[in-house]
């Protein structure tokens, strides 16, 4: 019965582990992809005329906002992993 019991919390423990890693990679993914955004956004405002440039600056700067969010939070469930 103790082994059984052992073999339960251990599965249960190693689920927690998984998920905690599959929300770290789901956002440093959309991190990632954010990043890229804004990189493609600062690009198109450094070749466009006046009024494009601003609404693309402005872009870039939501999308790296996004991505200092998305960030963070893949850090701090990093962080929850080992415990």
């Amino acid at each position: 019965m103790k082994k059984i019991l052992l073999g339960v919390a251990a599965l249960a423990l190693c689920n927690v582990s998984l998920a905690q890693v599959g929300t770290t990679v789901k956002e440093g993914a959309k991190a990632t992809g954010e990043k890229a955004e804004q990189y493609g956004d600062q690009a198109k405002a450094a070749v466009s005329s006046e009024p494009n440039k601003t609404v693309d600056k402005t872009k870039a700067q939501v999308h790296k906002a996004k991505a200092k969010h998305h960030a963070k939070n893949a850090k701090e469930a990093g962080k929850d992993i080992p415990k």
